[in-house]
This record gives C-alpha cells, structure tokens and sequence, in this order.
C-alpha cells in the first residue's frame, strides 16, 4: 500500500481521542489529490503494551532481572502478576466501550488486584454515591491501569507516562545534548515496543514524505527515535517535524545535529509547507522558487533560514475537513481520572476536533504568544461551513461529540454555529474554550446549551482585578462570576484555567485569588479548574518586554535547540513555588464540592496573610446585575415549537373580551400564555416569523416595528407576564 506522505503523532498524548493535527493535515492533502496516511503510535504503542501478552513480556522482562523490583508496590504487582494477566484484555475492551456488563464485576471488591492507587479510595468513597455504576467502574480502571503504569516507572522506565514520554528531555531544553545523549544510548524497553509498531508502518505505507506532528515536550523524544529508526533503516525517505513544539520552541534553532535525524522542521500552519516539501521532493525543482517562508532545511551542512513568503498561506475555508480516517477510533481508552464530571472531559469520551476560528481574536493577553501566527492571525471559518464539517465528521466516524481547540472561540460566531446546528436538526454534543465576554448573556449561554454545548473553559488566570488589568485580559472578576452564572444556569459546565505567579503578584494578591476561586465554586457557578504557575514565554510581551512587567531576564543567551521558556528574577523576591501544593490541594477538594468551611491559612504550612475579599463578595456581584435596555440591533429568536391558538371570550362585570390562549409542548412539559385576542395573533405570527427554523433573523428593533404595525404600548406588551413565560421557554433575545 505505497501512499506519498505518513504522518504520525508519536507516543504520548491523550487515551481517549486523537490529538487532531494529522486529521487535518490528512483532510488538506485530501484537496490536493495527496495520498496520506496517518497513525497515532501513543495509542499504539499502549495497547501492544496494556494486553495480555504486552504484560506477560512485561513480567518476563522484569523477572530476568529481580533486583529492579525494589518497592513495596513493585513486589506486590509483580506478585499479583496472574491477576493482571487474566484482567487486563477485558479491562482494556471495557474502557474501550466493547464490554459494558463487565462494570458489575469491576464495581464488586474482588475482581481487580489492588495496589497503591487504590488507597485514596477511602477518600472518595462519598463521591460514589453520586456517579452510575459504569462510571464508578471507569475510575476504579483507571487505578488499575495507573498501578502498572507506575510498575513500569519503578521497574522498566522512568519516563513513561499515559500522556507524555520523557517530557523532562523536552522541557526548556536549551541545549540539544542530554536529549542527543540520550538518543545515542540503546532503545529503552518503551522504545522497542514503539519501534516494532513504526516498522510495519512504514514497511506497509513506504512513504515519499514523513510527517512527525510534536504537540508537546512529551512527544519529542519519542519523535526523534521514530525519525531516527527511519533515517538508518529508510535513508531515502524524506522526514519533516513540525507541530506545537517546533512552533514555539525551535524558532532559533541552531543545532546542527537536529538534521542527523530530521531533513526539514516546518513553523506554523502546516498545510502550504506540506504541500511544497512534497512537490519538491516528487517534481523536483529549484528550492528558492518552492519554499516557504519560516522553514528550516539543512543545505550543505547548514542550516539555513528562509525568511521570504513566496505563496501566502491557505484560507481557512481551504484547508478541508479533518479526516481521521486510518486511525484506531473505536480501539481509544476512556478514563476518569478525577470524580468530577467537567475535569472528566479531557480523558472520558471520544471527541472530533474541529476550529471555528485561527487564531484569537483578542490576541492581547501579556503571558500569551500573540507574535506568533497561531495566535497573531486570526481567522475565523463560516458558521454553514463549520456545520458541514460537523455533519461531514458526524457521518464518517459515527461520533457525534465535538471538541473545538479554538484559542478562544468567539461568541457572535458561536451564537451562528448554535442557531446553524439546531436548525439543520443535528444531535451533536459540543464544548469549547472562550474567553469570560460578558456577550455571554444568560439567553445565548441558553441557545448554546439547546444546540448541544456541554461545557466551556476559559482563562479567568489570577483573579485579581488589578492583575487581570496587567494581563490585559479585558475581563473584571465581577464579570467572570456573571458570565460563569450565566453558562452554569443553562446547564453548561465552566472550567477556569488558574495562573499564580505572574510578574509582581504580591502574597496576598495569591491568597486573595484563592478566596475568589473559593467563593466561585462555593456558590456553584465553577464546576472545575487548574492552577498553573506562570512561566514567561519568549513570544509573549512579558519575555519580549520583561522590564514593562518588573522581571530580568537571567541572561540574553539563546539556547542553540529549544527556546521558548526564560528563566527570570521577579523584582517581588516571593518564592511562588511555595504555594503550589496548597493551591492545588484545596481546588482538588473545592472540585468535590468540599472544604469550603476551611481557613485559607489550612492549606498551607507556612503562614499567610488574611484575606482581604469579603466573603459575600461573589454573592454581591451576581446580585448587582444591571439590566439594561435591549438593544435595537439584537436578534431575537424562537427556539420553541409552533403554537396551538384558541380564541375565547372573557366576561367581568358586564364587559367582554375577545382573548387568545396559546398552547406550546416543551420537550418537559406543556404551557400555556394568554393575550388579547389581537395581541394573540400578532404573537402567534411574530412566532413563526423568528422561528429558528427561517434563514432570516429579525432584530429587536424589527419585531417592535412588527408589532406598531398593527398594535400600540409594544414595550408594556413586552415585558409582560406572556412574554416573559415565554422567554423561559425558548424566546431568546441575542
């Protein structure tokens, strides 16, 4: 099956769904009448070693050399070896959804052998009571699994991991030596199993080109074995890495021994370099008048930098489809690693991955890379075309969740992609990260979760005003907490991404953050998070201009590989390492709707400052909700369904009414709303004028001049009883 281009993404990043950048470099190349194909080794490379003959060769292994198995948990696994022998393949076609019924003897005490991981069991046996058997049985499996994967880091190797392999080589990995050193010791037991993979691979394919997609630090060395096994066994085939790591990390390489193992490292957008490295490889011509700018290739033993755009890169519109056909979509493992039902969402559950925009269209905030194009340029897809993708992925996978990696999706294009989808009558499940907008009213968050959105995350970063002010973040904390009540109270779950650490952060700025993000998940508007410590980035404002943000940088030098993360000096002098643990500690029970009664001084072994936030301070914000007028230019919607109209006469006192009763069924319940006779029919028309189902969107100022046509006092009749039922039912200004 000779095909011109196999692109991988190597061990490791997700169990439970693709990393999507071979999809959509594939569903490109599908434009351009490219053969492709494309493998996910992670996925691979877990199930050839999380089976019963990857243990038994696992065991055999470790048996040949005893003295490896040093810890108490160690000795107990191998021990119990039988036991994973004899569950591990139906564990494996559990989490894979193949073997439903088999939760029950999961969920039972004595099926699964049980080793360290088990122990924090005790700790949440409360949180059982609120999850389904299956999904009990998925937790209880992931412990299982994370048992014999830390037999694996005790006894075989010490850089494997479920997500990431070796990630330490890859971290702020100036100098290219100690992964180089690495790279020439013999293949690890992990290698060799990766190893045996690729080699059917590409005895199978025999590609022209091969593509390595490195999202993360912990795909790069894994990257390198695969290219360097290539490179000695396959000489004649061309190998290129571009992906999320390259872009940021290797934008000033240097090093000339990269190219011992790769021939050419892409930056940005892949899909026009792609393309020209193939058309140059298959129809060879002169590489000035092919290349792309921003790509590295060796010439002549050098590495030489092309500066110069000769084509401008592909529209979004262009870019096709992502196909992912070629890799194992029922064979992912879904997990659940934390009891918490949004944390859950990144390793529970297959997800397409689709984009609505390139780019952010904020583009603003000072930690972020918004000089380089990921985020820099921005570009977003049509609301119809996003659909099509949808339904086009919808039809080939047969999944029907949707994840959009956008860097932050915009709200006037979600409001579009919802009213499309629900339109087209489509039963999609969705999710996505934004920014906190305060264009997330509570009738679009509703018009959202009616088309399928399930969850959103978003940066709501230090939670102090005046640092989200330095961030230029654009939002307050006051708004976030209104916009997370907004999502919340339409049934969608909110994630915030949490940042300690930033440049100036005093100690009690830190503690204060912490009583935000407590009060937030105490009144229930957050329902997960992640503390992340700051890091200054050499694309970002703060490491471009870091006396602006009060750091020095710890030398000028740049690294000959990696260069990315810089090492810097706060003027502050706080060692903000210090309060990582208790900020994690006390979000992990936060997450678990726990510990809210606990001084902020408990999750901490050293002494802090008392925090100056109120402790109503989120309460008073989510009632200090202004209503302003509508808008004039805001769209107004009917999602419900049409009306059922009788006319009846009203009698009081002698005096009589002609009256309109409205009946609707909701998918929960059946309502009905009373008008004047007149007003009735004006509102039954005005119905099926918004109705969803139209093309044509009415706006605020249309639909009142609607109604003077006919009627008078528009803005009493507005804001009366009838209307306002109905907008709990599905009226949704926008």
């Amino acid at each position: 099956m000779k095909t011109d281009i196999f692109a991988i993404t190597p061990p490791f990043t997700q169990l439970n769904t693709p990393y999507p950048a071979t999809a959509y470099i594939k569903g490109f190349l599908n434009t351009k009448n490219i053969s492709s194909a494309q493998a996910d080794l992670g996925i691979e490379v877990i199930l050839e070693l999380f089976s019963k003959k990857g243990l038994q060769d696992l065991f055999n292994h470790t048996a040949q050399n005893q003295s490896v198995i040093q810890d108490d948990n160690s000795k107990r696994i191998f021990a119990l070896q039988d036991e994973y022998l004899k569950t591990i393949d139906a564990v494996i076609a559990f989490l894979q959804g193949k073997n439903p019924t088999l939760a029950l003897q999961i969920c039972s005490d004595d099926f699964l052998p049980q080793a360290s991981r088990f122990s924090q069991l005790e700790e949440l046996d409360w949180a059982f009571g609120a999850m389904g058997t299956q999904d009990k049985a998925k937790h209880l499996a992931t412990l299982y699994l994370e048992d014999i994967s830390d037999y694996i880091v005790a006894c075989v190797d010490d850089n494997f991991g479920f997500s990431r392999y070796a990630e330490r080589l890859g971290r702020s990995a100036n100098s290219f030596d100690e992964l180089y050193g690495a790279l020439i010791q013999a293949p690890t037991y992990i290698d060799q199993i990766l190893i045996s993979v690729l080699k059917v691979k590409i005895e199978s394919i025999q590609p022209k080109l091969f593509l390595i997609s490195v999202p993360f630090p912990g795909n790069l060395y894994s990257a390198f074995r695969c290219a360097q096994w290539v490179k000695e066994n396959y000489p004649e085939i061309k190998i290129s890495m571009g992906g999320g790591f390259p872009n940021t990390e290797l934008r000033s390489l240097s090093d000339e021994r990269v190219f011992e193992f790769f021939d050419y490292i892409t930056l940005d957008d892949g899909e026009l370099p792609i393309e020209l490295l193939y058309r140059n490889i298959t129809q060879p011509v002169p590489v000035e008048a092919h290349f792309y700018k921003r790509t590295f290739l060796l010439e002549n033993d050098k590495v030489v930098y092309r500066n110069d755009a000769l084509r401008s890169d592909y529209k979004q519109a262009d870019v096709g489809t992502p196909d992912y056909t070629g890799l194992l979509l029922d064979k992912y493992i879904s997990v659940i690693e934390i009891v918490n039902p949004m944390h859950r969402m990144w390793s529970d559950g297959r997800w397409n991955k689709l984009t609505m925009a390139h780019g952010c269209y904020w583009g603003k905030c000072t930690f972020c890379d918004i000089s380089l194009d990921y985020i820099k340029v921005y570009e977003p897809v049509a609301a119809k075309l996003i659909v099509d993708r949808i339904e086009d992925l919808y039809e080939k996978t047969g999944q029907n969740g949707f994840h959009f990696v956008d860097e932050a999706a915009p709200p006037a294009l979600m409001r579009e992609v919802a009213l499309e989808i629900i339109r087209r009558k489509l039963a999609v499940t969705w999710w996505t990260n934004i920014r906190f907008e305060k264009s997330f009213t509570q009738d679009l968050c509703l018009l959202l979760k009616a088309s399928g959105c399930i969850a959103v995350s978003g940066g709501l970063e230090v939670a102090s005003d005046r640092l989200l002010k330095l961030i230029d973040k654009g939002v307050t904390v006051e708004q976030v907490a209104k916009v997370t009540r907004n999502f919340t109270e339409a049934g969608i779950m909110v994630h915030a991404y949490l940042m300690y650490g930033y440049p100036t952060q005093t100690v009690q700025e830190t503690v204060d953050s912490l009583e935000m993000v407590r009060q937030l998940f105490e009144v229930g508007i957050l329902q997960s998070g992640f503390w992340h410590q700051f890091a200054m980035t050499a694309h970002s404002p703060v490491g471009m201009y870091p006396e602006k943000f009060g750091v020095v940088k710890e030398t000028e030098a740049i690294g000959t590989f990696a260069n990315n993360d810089i090492n810097y000096t706060d003027k502050t002098g706080i060692d903000h390492n210090k309060f990582s643990f208790g900020l994690k500690k006390s979000l992990f029970n936060f997450m678990h709707g726990i510990c809210f009664d606990y001084e902020l001084q408990d999750w901490f072994d050293f002494k802090i400052p008392r925090t100056k936030i109120p402790s109503d301070f989120i309460e008073r914000a989510l009632n200090d909700d202004n209503n302003f007028n509508t808008k004039p230019t805001a769209k107004v919607v009917w999602i419900g369904g049409k009306a059922s109209v009788e006319y009846f006469t009203k009698s009081k006192k002698g005096n009589t009414w002609e009256m309109a009763s409205l009946t609707f069924h909701d998918k929960k319940e059946t309502f009905t709303v009373q008008t004047s006779k007149k007003e009735g029919e004006w509102l039954s028309s005005i119905l099926n004028k918004i109705s969803i189902a139209n093309e044509k969107v009415y706006t605020f100022q249309e639909v009142k001049a609607d109604y003077e046509n006919e009627l008078e006092n528009f803005e009493l009749f507005w804001y009366a009883k009838p209307i306002n039922t109905l907008r709990t039912y599905g009226l949704l200004v926008l």
